[in-house]
């Protein structure tokens, strides 16, 4: 089994019917896809590996030495108890970019990460609405309702990075990179690492691996979405392996429901039936639940909004 590799650039010629018809395979089958030939400049994602990678080695490098995973590891490895598996941490340095005008502290190394971050997130903001108008008509929906759906009372949906980086593990068998998860929003535009691998999805009770291949964005899809859709579409579970060699990258983009955005099934995806249908809530009461409850299933988390 392979994750779906799709070439997008065939969608504006006399393939489209065939690339949407890939899409919505993934979307009911898989939860993730990759997009080849989507559009965003490979120049420009060059330049996002590298303000990534330089950002990493002068400003995060050294404080992952010293992070919480490290400190449990190495205590571990050093006492006489035979190790067990650390459940509660991840192997990974990570921060968030929330693209606000004002108040944001950005890094300061290197000099041109935010002009790159800026227009990358750009870039993947018109991605996102063109993939949102596809699925609109794989299921059946007016053009544009996904998108109008995620905006809520703040009129445009909410949109933030999580720059990622996995560096080397002495035993990667004892901690994950990233734990077991389904994503929590709408759709998630990932830009991983070309060399580095360690990124599996759950599929049919096995974990397959979600293969680099360069300039390539992964799609998946958040647990809301698979609401609005009513469980056509389908939010997968995945998880990132520490490996022994290589610092893997990860730069994932969340195209998500806006906090006040009443996230319901779209009436015309309904059953009529309460005890098959998803539930209505409050993006943002999910969101709380969610943070809660991030690397526990997600069915007893969305069944638990109906009450």
């Amino acid at each position: 089994m392979e994750v779906p590799v799709i070439d997008f650039s065939k969608f504006h010629g006399e393939e489209r019917a065939k690339v949407m018809v890939q899409i919505h395979s993934a979307c009911q089958n898989w939860g993730f896809f990759q997009l080849i030939n989507h559009g965003i400049p490979e120049a420009l994602l060059e330049g996002v590996k590298e303000v990534c990678i330089h950002n990493y080695k002068f400003s995060r490098e050294e404080m992952f030495k010293n992070s919480q995973p490290v400190k449990d590891l190495e205590k571990m490895l050093s006492g006489k108890e035979t190790p067990q598996k650390i459940e509660t941490l991840d192997w990974e340095d990570a921060f968030m970019l929330y693209y606000k005008e004002e108040s944001e502290e950005w890094p300061s190394e290197p000099l041109n990460f935010k002009k790159t971050m800026v227009e990358f997130s750009n870039r993947l903001k018109e991605l996102a609405v063109t993939i949102l108008q596809i699925m609109d008509e794989n299921l059946g929906l007016e053009k544009g309702y996904l998108n109008e759906k995620f905006k809520g009372n703040e009129g445009k949906p909410f949109f933030a990075t999580k720059v990622s980086h996995y560096p080397p593990c002495p035993r990667p068998d004892l901690i994950d990179g990233l734990r077991a998860h389904t994503d929590a929003g709408g759709i998630i535009l990932l830009y991983q690492d070309d060399q580095v691998g360690g990124l599996q999805v759950l599929k049919d009770g096995h974990w397959v691996d979600v293969k680099p291949i360069p300039n390539t964005i992964v799609i998946d899809i958040g647990d809301q979405l698979e609401t609005i859709s009513n469980g056509k579409f389908f939010s997968a579970p995945h998880k990132v392996l520490a490996t022994k060699d290589g610092n893997r990258r990860s730069v994932a983009s969340f195209y998500n429901p806006a906090p006040s955005a009443v996230i319901s099934p779209a009436p015309s995806l309904l059953h009529g039936d309460e005890s098959i249908d998803y539930p209505t809530f409050v993006s943002a009461d999910y969101m709380r639940r969610y943070m809660e409850e991030k690397f526990l299933p997600k069915e007893p988390r969305i069944n638990a909004m109906k009450y």
